[in-house]
Protein backbone atom coordinates (compact mmCIF):
# COMPACT_ATOMS: atom_id res chain seq x y z
CA UNK A 1 0.00 0.00 0.00
CA UNK A 2 1.11 3.56 -0.74
CA UNK A 3 0.24 6.29 1.77
CA UNK A 4 -1.11 9.65 0.51
CA UNK A 5 2.37 11.07 1.07
CA UNK A 6 3.75 8.70 -1.55
CA UNK A 7 5.58 6.68 1.08
CA UNK A 8 5.11 2.91 1.24
CA UNK A 9 2.76 1.99 4.09
CA UNK A 10 2.52 -1.25 6.09
CA UNK A 11 -0.80 -1.95 7.79
CA UNK A 12 -1.23 -3.95 10.97
CA UNK A 13 -1.83 -7.09 8.92
CA UNK A 14 1.28 -6.38 6.85
CA UNK A 15 3.40 -6.02 9.97
CA UNK A 16 2.15 -9.29 11.46
CA UNK A 17 2.71 -11.07 8.16
CA UNK A 18 6.37 -10.09 8.24
CA UNK A 19 7.24 -10.20 11.94
CA UNK A 20 6.32 -13.20 14.10
CA UNK A 21 7.13 -13.46 17.85
CA UNK A 22 10.42 -15.25 17.26
CA UNK A 23 11.58 -12.71 14.69
CA UNK A 24 10.64 -9.79 16.93
CA UNK A 25 12.42 -11.31 19.91
CA UNK A 26 15.51 -11.88 17.79
CA UNK A 27 15.55 -8.27 16.59
CA UNK A 28 15.36 -6.95 20.17
CA UNK A 29 18.12 -9.31 21.31
CA UNK A 30 20.34 -8.43 18.34
CA UNK A 31 20.15 -4.70 19.07
CA UNK A 32 21.46 -5.28 22.60
CA UNK A 33 24.02 -7.90 21.64
CA UNK A 34 25.39 -5.52 19.02
CA UNK A 35 26.17 -3.03 21.79
CA UNK A 36 23.24 -0.62 21.78
CA UNK A 37 22.87 1.10 25.16
CA UNK A 38 19.21 1.91 26.02
CA UNK A 39 20.51 4.71 28.25
CA UNK A 40 21.25 6.63 25.04
CA UNK A 41 17.65 6.46 23.84
CA UNK A 42 15.81 9.82 23.90
CA UNK A 43 13.19 10.11 26.63
CA UNK A 44 9.56 9.68 25.66
CA UNK A 45 7.98 13.12 25.23
CA UNK A 46 4.38 13.91 26.10
CA UNK A 47 2.71 16.97 24.59
CA UNK A 48 -0.82 18.18 25.34
CA UNK A 49 -2.93 18.19 22.19
CA UNK A 50 -6.66 18.57 21.59
CA UNK A 51 -8.70 16.33 23.87
CA UNK A 52 -5.67 14.35 24.99
CA UNK A 53 -1.95 14.28 24.37
CA UNK A 54 0.69 13.09 21.93
CA UNK A 55 3.58 10.77 22.73
CA UNK A 56 6.72 11.32 20.65
CA UNK A 57 9.25 8.47 20.60
CA UNK A 58 12.34 9.01 18.39
CA UNK A 59 15.37 6.75 18.24
CA UNK A 60 18.56 6.00 16.29
CA UNK A 61 19.80 2.45 15.90
CA UNK A 62 22.64 1.57 13.56
CA UNK A 63 21.78 2.71 10.05
CA UNK A 64 18.16 3.51 10.89
CA UNK A 65 16.27 6.39 12.48
CA UNK A 66 12.61 6.30 13.39
CA UNK A 67 9.92 8.06 15.35
CA UNK A 68 6.56 6.90 16.65
CA UNK A 69 3.81 9.45 17.13
CA UNK A 70 1.03 8.12 19.33
CA UNK A 71 -2.15 10.00 20.16
CA UNK A 72 -3.88 9.32 23.46
CA UNK A 73 -7.50 10.48 23.68
CA UNK A 74 -9.26 9.21 26.83
CA UNK A 75 -12.71 9.98 25.43
CA UNK A 76 -12.27 7.93 22.26
CA UNK A 77 -13.71 4.60 23.47
CA UNK A 78 -17.08 6.27 24.05
CA UNK A 79 -16.93 7.43 20.43
CA UNK A 80 -16.09 3.99 19.09
CA UNK A 81 -12.44 4.82 18.45
CA UNK A 82 -9.24 3.44 20.03
CA UNK A 83 -7.89 5.29 23.06
CA UNK A 84 -4.40 5.11 21.56
CA UNK A 85 -3.56 5.42 17.86
CA UNK A 86 -0.10 5.58 16.34
CA UNK A 87 1.99 5.90 13.20
CA UNK A 88 5.68 5.07 12.80
CA UNK A 89 8.04 6.79 10.36
CA UNK A 90 11.25 4.95 9.40
CA UNK A 91 14.22 6.83 7.90
CA UNK A 92 17.82 6.09 7.00
CA UNK A 93 20.43 7.48 9.40
CA UNK A 94 22.71 8.99 6.74
CA UNK A 95 20.26 11.33 5.00
CA UNK A 96 17.17 11.13 7.25
CA UNK A 97 15.10 10.45 4.15
CA UNK A 98 11.67 9.02 5.02
CA UNK A 99 11.46 5.44 3.77
CA UNK A 100 8.40 3.79 5.26
CA UNK A 101 5.23 4.46 7.22
CA UNK A 102 4.04 1.72 9.57
CA UNK A 103 0.94 1.15 11.67
CA UNK A 104 2.40 2.21 15.01
CA UNK A 105 -0.16 0.44 17.18
CA UNK A 106 0.67 -2.90 15.58
CA UNK A 107 4.35 -2.23 16.12
CA UNK A 108 3.72 -1.60 19.84
CA UNK A 109 1.69 -4.78 20.28
CA UNK A 110 4.53 -6.79 18.71
CA UNK A 111 7.66 -5.19 20.19
CA UNK A 112 6.42 -5.04 23.79
CA UNK A 113 5.91 -8.79 24.30
CA UNK A 114 9.11 -9.43 22.34
CA UNK A 115 11.06 -7.29 24.82
CA UNK A 116 9.37 -8.92 27.81
CA UNK A 117 10.09 -12.38 26.36
CA UNK A 118 13.77 -11.50 25.99
CA UNK A 119 13.89 -10.79 29.73
CA UNK A 120 11.67 -13.67 30.83
CA UNK A 121 13.67 -16.17 28.77
CA UNK A 122 16.63 -15.36 31.01
CA UNK A 123 14.85 -14.75 34.33
CA UNK A 124 12.47 -17.73 34.37
CA UNK A 125 13.55 -21.24 35.31
CA UNK A 126 14.46 -23.38 32.27
CA UNK A 127 11.65 -25.80 33.13
CA UNK A 128 9.02 -23.11 33.87
CA UNK A 129 5.58 -24.32 32.73
CA UNK A 130 2.90 -22.59 34.84
CA UNK A 131 1.94 -19.07 33.72
CA UNK A 132 -0.48 -16.66 35.40
CA UNK A 133 -1.50 -13.57 33.41
CA UNK A 134 -3.21 -10.50 34.84
CA UNK A 135 -5.07 -8.78 32.01
CA UNK A 136 -7.14 -9.81 29.03
CA UNK A 137 -6.36 -7.25 26.34
CA UNK A 138 -4.21 -7.49 23.19
CA UNK A 139 -0.97 -7.21 25.15
CA UNK A 140 -1.97 -10.09 27.42
CA UNK A 141 -2.75 -12.28 24.42
CA UNK A 142 0.43 -11.42 22.53
CA UNK A 143 2.55 -11.94 25.64
CA UNK A 144 1.14 -15.44 26.08
CA UNK A 145 1.94 -16.14 22.44
CA UNK A 146 5.49 -14.82 22.87
CA UNK A 147 6.05 -16.79 26.07
CA UNK A 148 4.80 -19.99 24.41
CA UNK A 149 7.79 -19.70 22.07
CA UNK A 150 10.34 -19.70 24.90
CA UNK A 151 8.86 -22.26 27.33
CA UNK A 152 6.72 -25.40 27.17
CA UNK A 153 3.72 -23.99 29.01
CA UNK A 154 1.33 -26.62 30.37
CA UNK A 155 -0.85 -24.43 32.62
CA UNK A 156 -1.92 -20.93 31.54
CA UNK A 157 -4.39 -18.95 33.64
CA UNK A 158 -5.82 -15.51 32.86
CA UNK A 159 -6.95 -13.27 35.69
CA UNK A 160 -9.26 -10.42 34.69
CA UNK A 161 -11.50 -7.99 36.51
CA UNK A 162 -14.52 -10.04 35.47
CA UNK A 163 -15.05 -13.34 33.62
CA UNK A 164 -17.06 -11.67 30.86
CA UNK A 165 -14.03 -9.67 29.76
CA UNK A 166 -11.58 -12.53 30.18
CA UNK A 167 -13.55 -15.18 28.27
CA UNK A 168 -12.96 -13.57 24.84
CA UNK A 169 -9.20 -13.55 25.47
CA UNK A 170 -9.27 -17.24 26.38
CA UNK A 171 -11.27 -17.92 23.21
CA UNK A 172 -8.78 -15.93 21.10
CA UNK A 173 -5.88 -17.92 22.52
CA UNK A 174 -7.75 -21.14 21.70
CA UNK A 175 -8.02 -19.96 18.08
CA UNK A 176 -4.23 -19.61 18.13
CA UNK A 177 -3.86 -23.16 19.44
CA UNK A 178 -3.09 -22.18 23.04
CA UNK A 179 -5.25 -23.53 25.85
CA UNK A 180 -5.85 -21.22 28.81
CA UNK A 181 -8.29 -21.17 31.70
CA UNK A 182 -9.80 -18.59 34.01
CA UNK A 183 -7.63 -18.00 37.08
CA UNK A 184 -7.56 -16.03 40.33
CA UNK A 185 -4.95 -13.87 42.03
CA UNK A 186 -4.25 -16.72 44.46
CA UNK A 187 -2.85 -18.79 41.56
CA UNK A 188 0.33 -16.72 41.81
CA UNK A 189 1.46 -19.06 44.61
CA UNK A 190 1.93 -21.91 42.11
CA UNK A 191 3.16 -19.88 39.15
CA UNK A 192 6.58 -20.18 37.56
CA UNK A 193 5.95 -17.02 35.53
CA UNK A 194 3.59 -14.14 36.35
CA UNK A 195 2.75 -11.50 33.77
CA UNK A 196 1.02 -8.22 34.57
CA UNK A 197 -0.53 -6.51 31.54
CA UNK A 198 -3.12 -4.24 33.11
CA UNK A 199 -3.86 -0.55 33.56
CA UNK A 200 -4.09 -1.02 37.33
CA UNK A 201 -3.18 1.80 39.66
CA UNK A 202 -2.57 -0.49 42.65
CA UNK A 203 -0.87 -3.91 43.04
CA UNK A 204 -2.87 -6.74 41.50
CA UNK A 205 -1.70 -9.58 43.79
CA UNK A 206 -0.18 -10.37 47.18
CA UNK A 207 3.60 -10.24 46.81
CA UNK A 208 4.18 -12.78 49.58
CA UNK A 209 2.61 -15.45 47.36
CA UNK A 210 5.41 -15.32 44.79
CA UNK A 211 7.83 -18.22 45.24
CA UNK A 212 11.60 -17.79 45.28
CA UNK A 213 12.94 -18.50 41.80
CA UNK A 214 9.70 -17.46 40.10
CA UNK A 215 9.75 -14.80 37.39
CA UNK A 216 7.40 -11.79 37.43
CA UNK A 217 7.10 -9.38 34.49
CA UNK A 218 5.09 -6.15 34.55
CA UNK A 219 4.53 -3.90 31.54
CA UNK A 220 1.07 -2.40 32.05
CA UNK A 221 2.02 1.26 32.28
CA UNK A 222 4.76 3.87 31.90
CA UNK A 223 3.27 6.25 34.45
CA UNK A 224 4.98 7.20 37.70
CA UNK A 225 1.77 7.00 39.75
CA UNK A 226 0.59 3.56 38.62
CA UNK A 227 1.85 0.16 39.68
CA UNK A 228 0.99 -3.51 39.30
CA UNK A 229 3.59 -4.95 41.66
CA UNK A 230 3.60 -4.66 45.48
CA UNK A 231 6.54 -3.11 47.26
CA UNK A 232 7.23 -6.17 49.41
CA UNK A 233 7.87 -8.20 46.26
CA UNK A 234 10.30 -5.60 44.93
CA UNK A 235 12.09 -5.60 48.28
CA UNK A 236 13.14 -9.24 48.02
CA UNK A 237 13.56 -9.58 44.24
CA UNK A 238 16.27 -9.25 41.65
CA UNK A 239 14.83 -6.36 39.63
CA UNK A 240 15.73 -5.85 35.97
CA UNK A 241 14.65 -2.75 34.01
CA UNK A 242 15.21 -1.59 30.44
CA UNK A 243 17.24 1.39 31.63
CA UNK A 244 17.94 2.80 35.09
CA UNK A 245 17.02 6.44 34.44
CA UNK A 246 13.96 5.54 32.39
CA UNK A 247 12.69 3.36 35.22
CA UNK A 248 13.15 6.17 37.75
CA UNK A 249 11.22 8.48 35.45
CA UNK A 250 8.39 6.24 34.21
CA UNK A 251 8.11 2.98 36.15
CA UNK A 252 5.61 3.48 38.96
CA UNK A 253 6.34 0.00 40.31
CA UNK A 254 9.96 1.07 40.86
CA UNK A 255 9.31 4.68 41.88
CA UNK A 256 6.72 3.88 44.55
CA UNK A 257 8.62 0.89 45.95
CA UNK A 258 11.67 3.14 46.35
CA UNK A 259 9.60 5.88 48.00
CA UNK A 260 8.30 3.31 50.51
CA UNK A 261 11.83 2.20 51.35
CA UNK A 262 11.24 -1.21 49.73
CA UNK A 263 13.75 -0.80 46.93
CA UNK A 264 17.29 0.57 46.67
CA UNK A 265 17.38 1.90 43.11
CA UNK A 266 21.14 1.35 42.99
CA UNK A 267 20.38 -2.39 42.86
CA UNK A 268 18.38 -2.14 39.62
CA UNK A 269 19.92 -4.20 36.85
CA UNK A 270 19.79 -3.32 33.11
CA UNK A 271 18.22 -5.51 30.46
CA UNK A 272 21.31 -5.15 28.27
CA UNK A 273 23.47 -6.71 30.99
CA UNK A 274 21.01 -9.58 31.30
CA UNK A 275 21.07 -10.25 27.55
CA UNK A 276 24.86 -10.11 27.42
CA UNK A 277 25.21 -12.59 30.29
CA UNK A 278 26.60 -10.09 32.78
CA UNK A 279 23.56 -10.69 35.03
CA UNK A 280 21.91 -14.06 35.66
CA UNK A 281 18.68 -15.14 37.34
CA UNK A 282 18.71 -15.75 41.08
CA UNK A 283 16.95 -18.99 42.06
CA UNK A 284 16.97 -17.95 45.72
CA UNK A 285 14.52 -15.07 45.28
CA UNK A 286 11.90 -13.75 42.83
CA UNK A 287 13.18 -12.37 39.53
CA UNK A 288 11.31 -9.27 38.34
CA UNK A 289 11.34 -7.48 35.00
CA UNK A 290 9.64 -4.10 34.86
CA UNK A 291 9.24 -2.69 31.35
CA UNK A 292 7.85 0.68 30.30
CA UNK A 293 8.43 0.41 26.55
CA UNK A 294 11.18 2.44 24.86
CA UNK A 295 11.71 4.02 21.46
CA UNK A 296 14.62 1.78 20.46
CA UNK A 297 12.38 -1.28 20.67
CA UNK A 298 10.03 0.12 18.02
CA UNK A 299 12.99 0.91 15.78
CA UNK A 300 14.65 -2.47 16.28
CA UNK A 301 11.51 -4.22 15.03
CA UNK A 302 10.67 -1.65 12.33
CA UNK A 303 14.18 -2.05 10.92
CA UNK A 304 13.32 -5.67 10.19
CA UNK A 305 10.38 -4.71 7.95
CA UNK A 306 10.47 -4.77 4.17
CA UNK A 307 8.57 -2.09 2.21
CA UNK A 308 5.79 -3.46 0.03
CA UNK A 309 6.46 -3.99 -3.65
CA UNK A 310 5.09 -1.17 -5.79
Amino acid sequence: MIAPTGLPFLSADDVRAQIDPDTARGLIERALLDGFDPANDPARQSVDAGEGHLLLMPSTLGQSVGVKIASVSPGNPAKGKPRIQALYLLMDAETLTPQLLVDGSALTVIRTPATTAVAVDRLAAPDAERLVVFGSGPQAIDHVLAFSRIRELTDIRLVGRNPERTAPAIAKLAELGIQATLGTAADVSDADIVLCATSAKDPVFDGSLVRDGACVAAMGSHEADRRELPGDLMARALVVVEDHDTALREAGDVIMAAAEGNLDTDTLRPLAGLVRGEIVRDASRPNVFKGTGMSWQDLAVASGLTPPAV
